[in-house]
This record gives structure tokens, sequence and C-alpha cells, in this order.
């Protein structure tokens, strides 16, 4: 392989694919990126064998080839360099990297040895703006289960029908849904692991354009013309949410999220060890308490509109920090189902493309 290329755009290129790179003991190999030549651009990749990346990168080639390199040290080196265009050519599995001030040599692999990638070649499903979906990712990742004691939960389940777009996530303590507007023609559902919406999320954010998805054997892709991020699926059966979504509520309180969001904060200092903060609404205030028999007591009074019967819950104060975090109207509206029933957490103006629910802690 002889290839010329942009020094900025391979650091780049590196940075987008190596925090998918797997530290395995037993495959070595995984802790390398994969460089080769393809259809006249330089193609960088990496994987954990569950996610694959690949970076496409322009570039003047002169010879054709591939290699599997050490990510760090060639990620480090890329990094420090100074200057415009560098010059890469293998042999012998060795990478020769040339500037106008350095010359230099890494020792690699033999690239047979890295795992393939899958290419899904199946028709595109959609296309979606990339700040929507890093948007609707970056709400359900907090709900989904860290554990995998229950590999469904620990992942997000999405649907597609009747031209919308579902996103679901529960850790069965609280659970988030979210519904876009999506003109497709595909009725479908499956479950995308907690890592791969933790890694779209990160390569979202650097993305100004269309994401087209397309979906294989228990695999899926999200591509553009440059990178293509491909993901295993998580077998099984996601739980029937909607059940557990409460049709009528009992009272209904508006108030100032962000307010009410520090004031959580404030009193989830002197919560117990179940982190707990009770609400007390009533009338037009909402009353937030917390005590801890190590560190003292807070009482704290926000300004609320209240509908209907006044309530108490006791709650989890990171889960509810958690639900307003995500809510993007100025204020909230918090929907009391019953004694032991979840709290609701909704945009105003009656959105209900956005759900959060909360189960109370028993007093």
């Amino acid at each position: 392989m002889i290839v010329t290329t942009n020094l900025k755009n391979l650091s780049k290129a590196l940075t987008m694919v190596e925090r998918v790179i797997s530290k395995n003991p037993l495959l070595p190999i995984l802790s390398n990126v994969l460089l080769k030549v393809e259809n006249g651009r330089l193609k960088i990749s990496a994987t954990n064998l569950e996610i694959g990346i690949n970076y496409l990168l322009g570039a003047k080639v002169d010879e054709s080839g591939e290699i599997a390199i050490p990510a760090r040290i060639l990620s480090d080196f890329v990094k420090n360099l100074e200057g415009d265009k560098l010059n890469l050519t293998t042999k012998n599995n060795i990478l020769s990297i040339n500037t106008e001030k350095y010359k230099t040599q890494i020792l690699g692999f033999d690239p047979k040895e890295f795992p393939i990638i899958p290419k899904i070649k199946n028709d595109v499903l959609f296309s979606i703006s990339s700040k929507i979906l890093k948007s609707a990712f970056s709400t359900v990742l907090d709900s989904m289960a860290i554990s995998e004691t229950r590999p469904e939960l620990s992942g997000s389940y999405i649907q597609f029908n009747s031209n919308k777009f579902i996103l679901a996530a529960t850790d069965s303590f609280r659970l988030v849904e979210k519904v876009f507007e999506l003109k497709q023609k595909n009725n479908l559902s499956f479950i995308l692991p907690r890592g791969t919406v933790m890694e779209l999320i990160r390569v979202l954010g650097d993305l100004n354009e269309d994401i087209q998805v397309r979906c294989g054997d228990n695999q899926i892709s999200f591509c553009t013309d440059d990178l293509e991020l491909v993901s295993r699926l998580i077998d099984g059966n996601y739980p029937d949410y909607k059940k557990v979504i409460p049709e009528k509520y009992i009272s209904k309180v508006l108030v100032k999220k962000d307010e009410l969001e520090k004031n959580i904060r404030l009193a989830g200092l002197f919560s117990s060890s179940i982190a707990d903060v009770n609400l007390n609404c009533d009338g037009k205030t909402t009353t937030i308490t917390a005590k801890n028999s190590d560190k003292g007591e807070i009482q704290v009074v926000v300004e609320s509109l209240l509908k209907n019967e006044p309530f108490n819950i006791s709650l989890n104060h990171y889960y509810l920090l958690d639900g307003l975090k995500i809510i993007p109207t100025e204020h909230a509206v918090i929907e009391y189902t019953g004694p032991g029933s979840p709290l609701v957490i909704r945009p105003e103006n009656d959105n209900k493309d956005l759900t959060y629910l909360i189960m109370p802690l028993k007093r």
C-alpha cells in the first residue's frame, strides 16, 4: 500500500473509530485498526465484535494494500504530528509513515487476522437527520438497564409502524417512550444494545447530515457517505411496556422545569441511602423534603399549579432528575396516578410524544 492523505482527516478518522476498540487479551487483534485501500479511498476500521465502525477518507492511492496496526500507538503518533499531508507505505506488515519532518515505522499484523465487519446489503429502511437521531437516543439512554441480568432491558426498544418512529427503554424502576413522526413504509421492531446507543450518540454529535439505516440478520447499520457503524441486535422479546403507562391521572401539576430540577438536586444532597426525596403537591406550591440522619434535612418550596386533589409521593431523586433533563419545554407536567402507581412526567401543552415514568418508593 502506498497512500498520501491529509493529516487532519486521518486524525479525525482515528478518533471516530478508536472508541470501539476492545482490550481483549485473548484476541489481541481487536486492539488494532485495519487500514485498507477501497474504491480509491483509505478505509479505517475498528471492531469489538459487537460494534464495527468503518470510516472512509480521501487519499491519493499509488498502490493498494491493507495492514492491521495497534490503534493506540498509531492514534497517539498521528495526533502529535505537524503538517498537512503524510505518506503511508506498507511492506511485510510494517507501516511506514513519512512527512517532511518524520520518518517512522510501526510494526503491524497480518490483516487477514482482523475480524470481518458484516456488510448489510439490504435496501435502506429509512433516512433520518443525525441531529434528530442523536436527540432520540439521548432521551432513552439513562433509562436502559446497565446490568445484563435481563439482556432485553439492556438496550432500547425501537419500533417502526404507521409512519412513526418509536423508542422506549426501561430498567424496571423507570420507563421512557419517545415518538417521532417519520414517513416510511416498513413495520418492524428490534432491540439496540446500550453500548451501540452510547457510541451512536458520540458519533452523531460530529455529524450534520442524514443517516441511512439498514437491517439484516440480527444486524443493523447506520451510514453516511464517509461513515458506517454496524451493530448486532439483542435477541429476545421486549416486555409490553405500554401496559405500564397509565391511561388516566388523578392529579396534575404544572411546574417550571429548571426551578424544580435545581431544587431536587439540592434536596438530593440530604437524601437517605435509597436516594429518596418527597414531593408534596398542594394548591399553588410543591414542597420538596429530604432527610438523612447523618447529614441533616431540607425543605424547599417551589411555585406550581395543581389540578384536582393534593398528593404526596416519595421518589428516587436521580430518576427524577433524569426525567426532567429530557423534557424539552420550559414547564414540566407531572401526573399523579394513585398510591403505588407510577408518576408520569411529560412536556407541557399536552404533548404525548414524550412520556417518562418513575415508580414511587415505599415509605
